[in-house]
């Protein structure tokens, strides 16, 4: 079985269509052809069944797609941790991040990491809570910053970095504005807005509110922060924001006021793989950011 029958494969098993496969890969649709046959026969099965111009995978073809996927990221990894072994100075660290930590948290990690490390590559994907926990385990990032953090998950290990506490954002004519900080019980009465359902925070706020005696009333849901804020200031709600969040709040349209009780708080942390092995770049990127919030903390 030789790689280049895998790239084929994977190739016309994305997209369909042999001959499109074969134009990405710059190569005649008869060699394509050709080496899809060869690994069929090897194999022993029929991989793709055809419908007029277009293939689909048969039964058998679905399940050898993911070891082949498997194969070839175990492949592209080793490549990548030679070369980086050969000068680890000039790695690439694919790194994910929610939206609740892109405005301040990552800029500034990244920066402080790239004075140390100025030759490091950086490949950067925002996503969701349980898709950056996925692309970790499966490979497509290398690690990722999230919050609240993971624990005992089978598949990725988690380092937590520094809890923060939520905190009311608030219209600046609202009427609890005035308070210096509320109760999460005050918010009882009031409209919502918040992460869709599925989002991280917007189960922290809900289990928050229900711990305080009560379900928020959703009024409207934003799928990030500046869209909440953004809400907020229409008057549509208020919401729960972490604090690392409120950096770029517009003042003079919103307040923050802080929870007495009950405390509203999420762990935010590092993740990575639990069975892979990080490459020098992305074990350094590991290791200083854990270095970086713990001088943080001592200095705070």
């Amino acid at each position: 079985m030789e790689l280049r029958q895998l790239q084929y494969f994977i190739e016309v098993a994305e997209r369909e269509h042999v001959s499109e496969a074969a134009q990405h890969l710059h190569v005649a649709q008869s060699a394509v052809s050709r080496q899809i046959a060869n690994l069929e026969a090897e194999l022993g099965v029929t991989l793709f069944e055809r419908e007029g111009r277009n293939v689909k995978l048969s039964a058998v073809g679905k399940l050898f797609l993911t070891h082949a996927k498997t194969a070839m990221k175990a492949i592209e990894f080793a490549k990548k941790q030679i070369e980086e072994y050969l000068d680890p100075e000039k790695g690439t660290v694919k790194i994910g991040f929610p939206t609740s930590l892109a405005s301040h948290l990552m800029p500034t990690v990244i920066s402080a990491f790239k004075k140390e490390h100025p030759n490091v590559a950086f490949y950067l994907r925002q996503g969701s809570y349980n898709y950056l926990i996925d692309a970790v385990k499966n490979g497509e990032i290398d690690l990722a910053l999230l919050g609240p953090v993971p624990v005992d998950h089978p598949d990725v290990e988690g380092h937590i970095l520094f809890t923060e506490n939520l905190s009311v954002l608030l219209p600046s004519d609202h009427h609890l504005a005035e308070k210096r900080s509320l109760y999460l019980g005050d918010l009882r009465n009031e409209s919502f807005v918040l992460f869709p359902e599925g989002y991280v925070l917007r189960k922290v706020v809900a289990d928050a509110c229900r711990e305080a005696g009560f379900t928020p009333k959703v009024a409207s849901e934003g799928e990030d922060l500046d869209a909440l804020k953004g809400l907020v200031i229409a008057g549509m709600g208020v919401t729960l924001l972490p604090d690392s969040s409120f950096n770029e709040t517009r003042h003079g349209f919103t307040v923050k006021r802080s929870i007495e009780a009950p405390r509203v708080i999420r762990t935010v942390g590092i993740i990575k793989p639990r069975v892979r092995q990080l490459s020098p770049a992305e074990r350094d990127f590991y290791e200083f950011v854990k270095q970086f919030f713990t001088v943080l903390e001592q200095y705070s």
